[in-house]
């Protein structure tokens, strides 16, 4: 499964997203496997999709979750810990909820590959100080 921030799950359904071909170029490269994602970066997606094209959009996204396309994770009671100390450590630039769920996925999962346009994924660093593997 490929860990996938909100940035991407937004530009897949949303053709006038500035990232959708982008988005595109890069799924078609990468292995035909599930996209991975938090609820929290589901509902971060859920809500910028409404905005962007209501119910429909909303509608689309649901069906990838239930057709195995997007797998959602729950997180765990060390991965909400985590979140927090990532929030805390990265303040300044800042880090949202939807980034530090993914970065403390990433450490659990130790996969260290996420799916994101984001640039602050960039600068965040893993409890062993390595980087993330940027796709996208």
């Amino acid at each position: 499964m490929i860990l996938t921030d909100t940035g991407p799950i937004v530009a897949l359904l949303n053709r006038a997203d500035q990232h959708h071909p982008r988005c595109i170029n890069t799924l078609t490269r990468l292995p035909a496997e599930p996209l991975l994602t938090t609820w929290v970066c589901f509902t971060e997606a859920m809500y910028l999709l409404g905005e962007a094209g209501g119910y429909y959009f909303q509608s689309t996204l649901w069906n990838m979750q239930l057709d195995g396309k997007l797998v959602l994770h729950d997180l765990t009671d060390t991965e909400a810990g985590r979140m927090a100390l990532l929030m805390n450590r990265y303040q300044d630039v800042p880090m949202d909820m939807a980034d530090a769920s993914l970065v403390a996925l990433a450490e659990s999962l130790s996969d260290h590959r996420v799916l994101t346009f984001d640039t602050d994924f960039f600068i965040y660093r893993l409890t062993d100080d390595s980087a993330l593997e940027i796709i996208g």
